[in-house]
């Protein structure tokens, strides 16, 4: 069996040698950006190039102390943070859309300095992002299949290697987390 050739800078990179999480990334390039296109393609709402969003997600990368003992969690780590930051812009734009671009501060006078009033959000992005933290904490394994489905786009079969389990059992918790992200989001829209 042939040995991918990133699973060494995946090692380096786990074992936070210096300069292994940016030779991990560029190794990795292609397939991430890939990954980006097609997170952007889903939120008409974010107006950012699918390389802005690689390079933003590096940057958190860079300076994190994540673990990344397969392929898989890296790329569902990369998936998450890219997430994140879409969520993070689709804010920025709704705040802008209502008037952010002009902030309102108030005096408090106990803690004698000025605290910005908050803004509110993108909505569906916000509320797909917090249902995957809440699964997260419920199911790391299902938020992880959801992840590596959806944002990166593997097939089950690619996912049910890198996790050395059956298709079949991907795609069974594959539908167990749909069935729960549903509820979730229902949950929080009503």
């Amino acid at each position: 069996m042939t040995q991918e050739p990133w699973l060494p800078l995946l090692r380096d990179a786990e074992s936070d040698l210096p300069g292994a999480k940016q030779r991990l990334f560029t190794a990795l390039y292609r397939e991430l950006h890939d990954m980006a296109e097609r997170q952007l393609r889903r939120s008409a709402e974010v107006n950012v190039s699918p390389t802005t969003l690689l390079h933003e997600t590096y940057l958190g990368l860079a300076h994190g102390n994540a673990s990344f003992p397969d392929r898989g969690r890296f790329m569902a780590y990369a998936s998450r943070a890219m997430r994140g930051l879409i969520i993070d812009f689709a804010r920025q734009r709704h705040a802008l859309k209502r008037g952010a671009d002009f902030h309102l501060t108030r005096l408090d006078t106990q803690m004698g300095e000025q605290q910005p009033s908050a803004n509110s959000d993108g909505p569906e992005l916000q509320r797909l992002g917090e249902a995957l933290d809440e699964l997260a904490i419920q199911d790391a394994r299902l938020a992880e299949v959801v992840d590596l489905k959806y944002f990166c786009g593997f097939s089950f079969t690619e996912i049910a290697a890198m996790r050395s389990t059956s298709e079949r059992t991907v795609q069974r918790d594959w539908e167990k987390a749909r069935l729960i992200l549903f509820r979730e989001i229902s949950n929080q829209s009503g």
